[in-house]
């Protein structure tokens, strides 16, 4: 009996323990991402940001993006700067929330206006 009553302790002793070694699953290694496709509306290059205009529904939308100086902008495969974007390019945008707003992962111009903004006389 005083053999069981000393194997029953030694397992419970030593059942915390090894409960309390096991480590919580690591985060993902990127966050999530979401995409939008949409209009430029303002490129500010010395902030590095750029606002996209998208429908929802029935709405419009206005995506403000932060750019970091590694982004990635293409059009048509080829690298382009930020500041060769120019309001009315309609672009693809990958990006992820961050605190305080979104950061911009990929950017590629998929179209132009053909027109401008102003209104013909």
């Amino acid at each position: 009996m005083n053999r069981f009553v000393l194997a029953s302790l030694c397992i419970i002793a030593g059942f915390p323990t090894a409960a309390t070694t096991q480590q919580p699953a690591p985060p993902p290694p990127n966050p999530p991402t979401h995409s939008v496709q949409g209009a430029v509306r303002v490129v500010d290059v010395r902030g590095r940001a750029l606002e996209v205009t998208t429908g929802v529904g029935m709405a419009l939308r206005i995506v403000r993006l932060e750019v970091p100086a590694d982004v990635r902008v293409t059009a048509a495969g080829a690298a382009l700067s930020l500041n060769q974007l120019v309001p009315g390019d309609i672009v693809r945008v990958s990006y992820g929330g961050k605190a305080g707003g979104y950061l911009a992962y990929t950017i590629e111009r998929v179209g132009r206006m053909a027109t401008g903004v102003e209104a013909t006389p």
